[in-house]
Order: structure tokens, then C-alpha cells, then sequence
């Protein structure tokens, strides 16, 4: 036990050296030109030295938070600000899905023509088969993508047994007990999945989570080459499903960021009491009285 506690502290001291010398020497791992720089990015990607680093980060501004309130509600703003701005901008998704969905029934079906064709100038033609599949991505979008939207919106159904019926501090307590108990440790366990399965179908040699920082950079680096995935589920289908794998990295760090933030505004709002609720919340306004209902409901 005393051991897995040295371990533990050395490893939290260690981050702050090792974020000080990524950001002094950003070529070792941001010059993609360069295959040993792709696999230690690949590797720190998700290793034990960034969970810590991130972790360093968290203490860090937690601690200059309980200094001064104004710090942390200012992360929650940011944090929060980044998912509201990401989630309504890719809410259009579902506009657009619609419409192009509408487009391949009048071109298929009333036109009978096998392909469209986009373009001013240059034109971008594909199979209507391609821009069927394609409205898989605008799906994966929404849901990848407004999540941690959604969440801010108090959209996502709770499952309540407890909760409506305890005091206003319980209440706190509990969201930041699910915040670091259950947001984050789900989160990272699908971001380490996810992010190996989508480095695997975009370089070669293929990597794993079982590679070591030694063998990436000094091994498989000599015979590394981008192999960006472009084959589809069918043969005229949608042909770009590496995309899907970035989406999926990028929900998982969304909800972690995300998990911070209601962490810090859970605190806030218990230490500073039932006044504090809601503080610079920015939430959506319904105009329509039944869609408002639907939301208090969730």
C-alpha cells in the first residue's frame, strides 16, 4: 500500500515536469511529417503520464479555486461555454440530415438519376447510395457531439430514487460524487478504447494500447505512413467512416470536460448556497410551453 502511494505522488510531481516539457519542445510530438512524433503523440494520447497530467491540472486549479470562487466559476463558464457553443452548431446537423434526405428521395425516386452532383465551378459527384450512408455521420454528430450540450441544457433523463426528496446540500453532493464517480471514470475507459481504434485505421504499422513508448518510436515509427480508412459498407457507400472514430474521441473528451465543470459548479453552488443556483447558467429559451414542460420534466 505504502509503495502504490509513493508511486502515486511521484507520478503527480513528474506531471507538471513532464507538461512543462511538452510545451517547451512541441515539435517531439506535433510535427506530423515526422513518424516518430506521430507515435509518441499516439502514445501520449492515452498513457498513465497524461491521465496524471490532466489530474496535476485538475488538483492545481481546484486548489487556486478554493482560494478564490471566481476562478472556478470562471472554468465552469468556459467549459460550459464550450459545450454550448460545439452542441448548437452541431444541432444543425439534424437540419441538414433532413434536407439532403429529402434531396436523395426527389433525385432517386422522381428524377431516377443514380447520382448527385454538388458544386460551383468544381463539382463533387457521388452515388446517392454515398449520400445515404453520409447521413449516418450527421447522426453520429448529434449524438457525439451535443451531449455534453445537452447535459448543460438538463436534457438527459435522471433516474431519480432518491434525489428529489433530500436537502439542497445532498443534492450537491451527489451530482459531484456522479460527476468524478461516474462521468469521468466512464469516459476515460471508452477514450482509451476509442483512441487506439482510431489511430489503427489511420497509420500503418497498426498500434495497439499494449505498445510501449519504445517500440512505437523506435520500431514501428521506421515503417510508419498515413493509411487514412476509405472503405465503405457498400461499394458506392459512404466512404469516410474514419470520421465516425474522431467523433468518438472527441464525445469522450467533451464529457470529461463537461464532468469538471459540473464537478466546480456542484461545489460553488453548495458553498455558496440556494442563491448561487443556476448562476450564469446559459440555458436555451422554449417559447413553447409543452416543449418547457417536456424539459422540466427530464
Amino acid at each position: 500500500m505504502l509503495d502504490w502511494i509513493v508511486w502515486f505522488f511521484q507520478s503527480l510531481v513528474m506531471a507538471f515536469y513532464n507538461i512543462g516539457y511538452a510545451i517547451t519542445h512541441p515539435a517531439l510530438w506535433l510535427d506530423w511529417t515526422e513518424g516518430k512524433a506521430v507515435m509518441r503523440f499516439i502514445y501520449y494520447g492515452a498513457s498513465q503520464e497524461l491521465f496524471f497530467a490532466v489530474l496535476a491540472l485538475f488538483l492545481t486549479l481546484t486548489a487556486l479555486g478554493l482560494w478564490r470562487n471566481a476562478i472556478l466559476w470562471g472554468t465552469v463558464r468556459v467549459l460550459e461555454g464550450i459545450a454550448n457553443t460545439v452542441g448548437r452548431f452541431a444541432a444543425w446537423a439534424g437540419l441538414l440530415m433532413v434536407l439532403q434526405q429529402i434531396v436523395i428521395v426527389f433525385i432517386q425516386r422522381i428524377f431516377l438519376e443514380a447520382q448527385i452532383t454538388f458544386g460551383l465551378g468544381l463539382g463533387f459527384s457521388k452515388d446517392i447510395s454515398w449520400y445515404a450512408e453520409e447521413l449516418k455521420f450527421y447522426n453520429a454528430m448529434i449524438v457525439c457531439l451535443c451531449a455534453a450540450y445537452t447535459f448543460v441544457q438538463g436534457g438527459h433523463v435522471r433516474v431519480d430514487l432518491i434525489y428529489s426528496v433530500v436537502s439542497y446540500r445532498t443534492k450537491r453532493i451527489i451530482d459531484m460524487f456522479g460527476s468524478l464517480m461516474f462521468m469521468v471514470p466512464a469516459a476515460v475507459l471508452t477514450w482509451m478504447y476509442s483512441w487506439f481504434f482510431l489511430w489503427r485505421h489511420l497509420v500503418t504499422p497498426k498500434v495497439s494500447a499494449s505498445d510501449t513508448l519504445q517500440r512505437l518510436v523506435d520500431g514501428k515509427s521506421r515503417a510508419f505512413k498515413w493509411n487514412v480508412e476509405t472503405i465503405g459498407f457498400s461499394p458506392n457507400g459512404f466512404n469516410a467512416y474514419f470520421l465516425f472514430k474522431i467523433l468518438l474521441v472527441l464525445f469522450c473528451a467533451m464529457i470529461i470536460l463537461q464532468a469538471i465543470a459540473f464537478f466546480y459548479r456542484s461545489y460553488l453552488e453548495m458553498k455558496e448556497g440556494e442563491v448561487s443556483e443556476g448562476k450564469y447558467l446559459d440555458r436555451d429559451k422554449l417559447d413553447d410551453a409543452e416543449a418547457k414542460l417536456a424539459a422540466d420534466i427530464h
